[in-house]
């Protein structure tokens, strides 16, 4: 006899939280594996270095330790002369600091072996590995991020927020923006208008979010808004759910002027009177201009009340490998539409 099924929307919530926790327990059992995984390979290199430092063995301890590993676990990967080797420099890279090795364990042995060999300092390493484990990035994504040099741009925005953001959240706002923004998906000509690094930004939607990092949600651009009977248009409208504020994004693709900082101040103050909801928190103004002068930029936003900060863009060449990664137009076409 068939069994009748079950089809109310009691059992429909009762199933989705069966699966949910089944997800989640998968989630953390492969969580789980990988953590033992880097923590035997940190053991294993750091009893390599104690043994080529107190015994005479040689030079061909790894070579050794190679052809009996294989005899003793025939088919078991992970165990190749290279690989050994990366286990005593993953020993070496962290030995002066141990406490962070749980925390470089939280992210896979391809990605750690990346770091080492592309990084020799240890906060930029550390900074790779927290970016990695809150954007949960691929290998080809953080081999990306590195050759961008994200650690060198991350933080360092020219702004007023020390002025204009509440010292509690000042930290995490100022690390949410950077100095500089590689645009080099865009392929845009030296002279390209505003309008067409805009709609350049949007056909290739992805790459950007990407680039402007976690939290940031895009919510539309040419952004109207109605002001004393007029309309005007904020090129790009951003959310960002971590820091809970609108972020008012202008391009320039001219040098930094002392005037869009009062162009950008309208536009905030109209975004914060009719769009902001009652738990939004005060919006941020972004310019993003071709080049700028430091002084220029700290004398504009001085004088003014509302957070802002000016970044320039940078079209550099496109790494070949990364082309591939990304969107294509027939991918997002349904956002210009």
């Amino acid at each position: 006899m068939a069994q009748k099924s079950i089809i109310s929307t009691e059992y429909q919530e009762f199933i989705e939280s069966i699966k949910e926790r089944i997800l989640h327990a998968r989630h953390r059992a492969v969580h789980a594996v990988n953590t033992e995984l880097i923590n035997l390979y940190y053991a294993i290199g750091k009893q390599i270095c104690v043994a080529q430092k107190e015994t005479n063995w040689g030079d061909g301890l790894i070579g050794q330790i190679e052809q009996d590993l294989k005899l003793a676990f025939p088919g078991m990967l992970g165990f190749s002369r290279r690989n050994l080797l990366y286990m005593k420099q993953f020993y070496l890279f962290l030995v002066k600091d141990e406490k962070v090795q749980q925390l470089v364990a939280q992210i896979p042995w391809g990605h750690i072996i990346l770091i080492m060999t592309k990084i020799k300092d240890m906060q930029e390493a550390l900074f790779y590995v927290q970016k990695t484990i809150e954007n949960s990035w691929s290998r080809v994504i953080l081999d990306h991020q590195i050759d961008l040099k994200l650690y060198a741009r991350q933080g360092k925005l020219l702004s007023n927020f020390e002025q204009t953001i509440e010292p509690h959240e000042l930290d995490i706002v100022v690390a949410s923006f950077k100095e500089s923004y590689i645009l080099d998906f865009l392929q845009l000509e030296e002279l390209a208008k505003e309008k067409d690094m805009e709609k350049a930004m949007m056909q290739h939607v992805c790459a950007f979010m990407l680039e402007f990092g976690r939290g940031f949600a895009f919510v539309g651009k040419q952004f109207k808004l109605n002001v004393g009977d007029q309309e005007f248009f904020v090129d790009l409208l951003f959310y960002h759910y971590i820091l809970k504020r609108f972020v008012v994004i202008e391009l320039k693709t001219s040098e930094f002027k002392p005037e869009y900082a009062g162009q950008i101040g309208f536009y905030i103050t109209a975004i914060d009177r009719d769009v902001k909801g009652e738990h939004d928190k005060g919006t941020i103004g972004l310019i993003i201009c071709k080049t700028k002068h430091a002084t220029i930029v700290e004398y504009a936003l001085g004088s003014s009340t509302h957070p802002l900060g000016v970044a320039e863009y940078k079209l550099s060449e496109l790494p070949s490998d990364i082309a591939s990664y990304l969107p294509s137009e027939d991918d997002i076409r349904y956002i210009t539409k």
